[in-house]
């Protein structure tokens, strides 16, 4: 059974930085992970992902302080996020793609 467990998140101040991990039950170099937030009264979007050979792709609100990499070893995927704005308040989740295999969620928030 494939199972994503999350980590990480919480609260942190504007500008401030937070770590989140996946970590999967199927080898990380096997799949696309894709990584979604859903803001309050918001959809939920994609803001990025990871693919097969470890490259990645992010969205333009989020290019330049949002990092997605991975560990093969421990079968994790991480969102690495830096200067963090009130606005990336949300429930982030990662997810494999083309899959219905779904993280639990992860609340950040920032705010002062």
């Amino acid at each position: 059974q494939v199972q994503l467990m999350q980590s990480g998140g919480g609260l942190v101040q504007p500008g401030g930085s937070l770590r989140l991990s996946c970590r999967a039950s199927v080898p990380v170099s096997s799949y696309i992970f894709d990584w979604y937030r859903q803001g309050p009264g918001k959809q939920r979007e994609l803001i990025g992902n990871i693919t097969y050979p470890g490259s990645t792709n992010v969205d333009d609100s989020v290019k330049g302080r949002f990092i997605i990499y991975r560990d093969i070893i421990n079968n994790e995927v991480y969102l690495q996020m830096n200067r963090l704005k009130p606005e990336d308040t949300a429930v982030y989740y990662c997810k494999i793609h083309g899959s219905d295999f779904w993280g639990q969620g992860t609340l950040v928030t920032v705010s002062s």
